[in-house]
């Protein structure tokens, strides 16, 4: 039997917020019973999406994060539920149960996600339950997939051995693998929210007109040791992504033939835009 997950390319994520709304626009005012209560018209939000910005200057680059229900397979929601009040199903969806979970409002703080909200007037704890009820009717993905305007979020119903294997193939990542849940939901291009770039811009003047340059040689260095080489665009510019936040000095060192090299030293801590660097 295959099982459910949800991949979440942050690259293409623009927060059009249309998987919010989809979510608000099924279950505000309704319900479903063995499913969910009816959700909050307020105060609820069951797909949360978060910003991320990095760089400055002429170079900023945002990136964005939808955040729900993991579906983990070790949830730690499960294990402190009482009566059984959260069940992991067959196909790899975490359901709780609407009644059984009733007045558990330390529910909300199992998860380590956030990703558990609580319903006041209902006194029940909920999430995004991957659109169970319409899966179980034959839907072949939840809303939050079908409405997504750039793919960002796709769900696929595989095996677990298939699932890994994709995941390798293409680097997907949990949304925070030090806290072990073996989550369900996997992320792609999750460095532009976790990870930092350096970057610059390089130009050249001649006869007193300054332009960009195109095919420039870029070099990184750390510690004595080259990093990653890359070519200036179109528009002069370079990114070295995928670095880790305070993890020190770098130089940046840039050469063009026919040109005297330049050599820049960034100290980083978060993502660092060096301006423009002139040869």
């Amino acid at each position: 039997m295959g099982k459910w997950n949800l991949v979440i390319d942050v690259a293409s994520c623009t927060n059009c917020q249309l998987c919010v709304l989809a979510s608000k626009d099924e279950f505000v005012g309704n319900r479903f019973p063995g499913y969910a209560e009816e959700m909050p018209k307020h105060g609820a939000a069951w797909i949360d999406i978060k910003s991320k910005e990095r760089g400055g200057g002429s170079m900023v680059d945002v990136a964005y994060l939808p955040v729900m229900c993991q579906h983990c397979d070790d949830a730690p929601c499960i294990e402190q539920a009482q009566n059984g009040a959260i069940k992991k199903r067959d196909d790899g969806i975490v359901l709780i149960d609407p009644e059984l979970a009733k007045g558990q409002k330390h529910l909300v703080d199992a998860c380590p996600y956030g990703a558990i909200s609580w319903n006041e007037d209902k006194q029940v704890p909920q999430h995004w339950f991957f659109d169970a009820h319409l899966l179980d009717e034959g839907w072949t993905e939840p809303r939050a997939a079908q409405v997504c305007a750039t793919a960002a979020i796709t769900a696929t119903k595989t095996s677990d051995e298939q699932m890994r294997d994709r995941a390798s193939e293409e680097n997907l990542q949990a949304l925070d693998p030090s806290l072990n849940t073996r989550p369900r939901v996997w992320y792609k291009n999750l460095h532009r929210f976790h990870q930092c770039f350096i970057g610059g811009s390089v130009e050249i003047e001649d006869g007193g007109v300054v332009d960009c340059v195109k095919g420039a040689t870029v070099v990184l260095y750390r510690d004595a040791g080259r990093v990653s080489e890359t070519q200036t665009d179109v528009y002069g510019d370079f990114v070295f992504d995928r670095l880790y936040p305070d993890s020190g000095t770098y130089r940046v060192e840039v050469s063009l033939p026919g040109r005297e090299p330049r050599s820049v030293n960034a100290t980083l801590g978060e993502s660092t835009y060096l301006g423009e660097i002139r040869l």
